[in-house]
């Protein structure tokens, strides 16, 4: 059965290895839809594009350099006064092509040094001031993969609609995020269990109280919920009914209402949705069922946890 990751990054990262120790027997439930912010050491093209000349530049092509200098910026772009001649990488290969400085100009909008979309954010550990998200690796969509970063920050989203999900056709958040105002938190890592980093913004009152973590042996099939954002800032709970547990992977479907109305069940951009069993932690959510929107799949906490970055 087709299951998909539920991002709704336009660009959904190596990562540096260094110790983030997510060890606390109680969490934060989150669920706050946020905006992850990647920054790359490099500049690359998010799209195919025509130049005049008939010559191609392909998307997840690298610009290495202009005129010999060295590119690791879009901000460099901006001082080319005069036509050029560009360096890039396509499949290991180098190439150079010669642009004008109109050319340039004008293939701007489809450059990018940064990965960026939204998601939802799992837990945060009162005690270390560490959090957790997703509950998936970030993959570059034009890259084809997760790209090195060189730093990056999670910023707190709006949800101002949702396209809701059918059969065959996930659907998704749209949000706002405000990075001026709103930013959260670091990135430190990102693999195959999610995203990491260091909470930048105290404990508010707002947030809900720490919680045990519930250990794989004790999920129950049966009423549990997923906190979850689907209207401006506001978390909440909905109730779903957990199916199967085979160790750290569980299976479920969305039963609540108002969910299933507003949404159709899952959307992307729900990765990372705490679920809660009997008032314990039991995981996260991760992927849906594409052609049943109202089920989905999840990983549990201790599962998040254990493969954190160490």
């Amino acid at each position: 059965m087709k299951m998909c990751h539920l991002r709704n990054l336009l660009l959904v990262v190596f990562f540096i290895l260094i110790p983030v120790h997510v060890s606390a027997k109680e969490l934060i439930p989150m669920g706050q839809s946020i905006g992850i912010q990647l920054k790359l050491p490099f500049v690359y093209v998010s799209h195919d594009i025509l130049l005049p000349n008939g010559e191609w530049l392909k998307q997840g092509d690298k610009i290495l350099a202009i005129d010999g200098t060295e590119i690791n910026q879009i901000q460099q772009f901006t001082e080319v006064k005069k036509a050029s001649e560009l360096r890039i990488e396509r499949a290991n290969k180098e190439k150079i092509l010669n642009l004008t400085t109109e050319e340039i100009q004008n293939v701007l909008p489809f450059l990018k040094d940064e990965t960026d979309g939204i998601g939802t954010l799992t837990f945060l550990d009162p005690t270390t001031n560490e959090y957790g998200a997703l509950g998936h690796q970030i993959v570059d969509s034009a890259l084809t993969m997760p790209p090195p970063f060189t730093g990056g920050a999670i910023f707190l989203a709006s949800i101002t609609q949702v396209k809701k999900s059918e059969p065959g056709q996930p659907g998704y958040k749209i949000s706002i995020v405000n990075k001026e105002r709103k930013r959260l938190g670091s990135v430190l890592y990102n693999n195959v269990y999610g995203v990491f980093g260091k909470w930048e913004q105290g404990l508010p009152q707002s947030l809900r109280q720490p919680m045990e973590i519930m250990h794989e042996s004790e999920i129950k099939r049966g009423e549990a919920q997923m906190l979850t954002a689907i209207e401006g800032e506001k978390v909440e709970a909905f109730t779903i009914t957990i199916d199967k547990i085979d160790g750290s992977n569980i299976v479920f479907r969305v039963t609540d209402p108002k969910l299933l109305s507003k949404t159709g069940g899952i959307l992307q951009g729900m990765s990372g949705s705490p679920i809660i069993q009997n008032d314990r932690f039991v995981g996260a959510v991760t992927h849906m069922f594409v052609e049943h929107p109202a089920k989905g799949a999840a990983l549990s906490i201790g599962e998040m946890l254990k493969k954190s970055p160490k």
